[in-house]
C-alpha cells in the first residue's frame, strides 16, 4: 500500500495514510475496490492517490479476465473464481453477472445483467436466457455478490437459480453453476448440491 501511495504522493511519508486506509477498509483488496466517494472521505488522499488505486483495480481485473478468456472455463475453475471475486466481491451493491460459454466451455461474453441495492438485485430468468440465445451460448455460469461479505445463499438465490435452470434447459442451455462471492470467500450452489 505504501509503495502504491508513494507513486502518487512522492516525497511524503505515506505510512500513516496507508495505515488509515487499511484500518478503514480492512485489506488491500478492499482499499483498491472501494468506491471513489468513500476513498475521498480519507484525509490526505487526493485525486492522484485515488487514480493510482483505481489503476491497480483495473489492472487486476484485466489480468484475471485474461486468465479466463480463451480457455475452457471448467478446466480453469480457480481462475474463474479469482476473476469473479476480483470483479465483484468488494462491490458495495449487489451485481448479477452471467458468463456465457460456447460448447467447448470457452467464454463468449461476461456481462453484468443487473445491479441492485446492498442486499437485493432483481433477476429476470427470461432476460438471462434471451441473452444466452442471442450470443449462441450453450452454457452459462451465474455469479452474484453479497456486499455483506457472507456468501451464504438465500432462499431467493436458490429459487432464482432453479427458475433460470428450468427455462434454460428447455432451450438447450446448461447452467453449470451459480457462484456467490463475498469478502469472506465464495460459495458454489452446485458444490452445495442446491441445483
Amino acid at each position: 500500500m505504501e509503495l502504491l501511495l508513494f507513486r502518487a504522493l512522492p516525497r511524503r511519508d505515506v505510512k500513516p495514510l496507508a495505515k488509515s486506509l487499511l484500518a478503514k477498509f480492512g485489506s488491500f483488496a478492499e482499499v483498491v475496490s472501494a468506491p471513489e466517494a468513500r476513498l475521498r472521505e480519507v484525509k490526505g488522499l487526493g485525486d492522484a492517490g485515488i487514480t493510482e488505486l483505481k489503476i491497480v483495480q483495473a489492472a487486476a481485473g484485466r489480468f484475471l479476465r485474461g486468465a479466463v478468456k480463451q480457455r475452457p472455463v471448467l478446466s480453469s475453475w480457480s481462475s474463474v473464481l479469482d476473476y469473479c471475486r476480483t470483479a465483484q466481491a468488494f462491490a458495495d451493491r449487489e451485481q448479477f453477472r452471467v458468463l456465457f460459454l460456447d460448447k467447448r466451455n470457452q467464454l463468449i461474453a461476461d456481462e453484468v445483467q443487473q445491479e441492485g441495492t446492498v442486499d437485493h438485485t432483481p433477476v429476470y430468468p427470461r432476460e438471462v436466457v434471451k441473452r444466452a440465445l442471442e450470443l449462441s451460448a450453450t452454457a452459462i455460469v451465474l455469479v452474484h455478490n453479497h456486499p455483506s461479505g457472507d456468501p451464504t445463499p438465500s432462499r431467493a438465490d436458490i429459487q432464482m437459480t432453479k427458475e433460470i435452470a428450468a427455462v434454460a434447459i428447455s432451450l438447450g442451455i446448461s447452467v453449470h453453476d451459480h457462484i456467490i462471492v463475498g469478502k469472506e470467500g465464495h460459495v458454489s450452489l452446485k458444490g452445495l448440491k442446491l441445483m
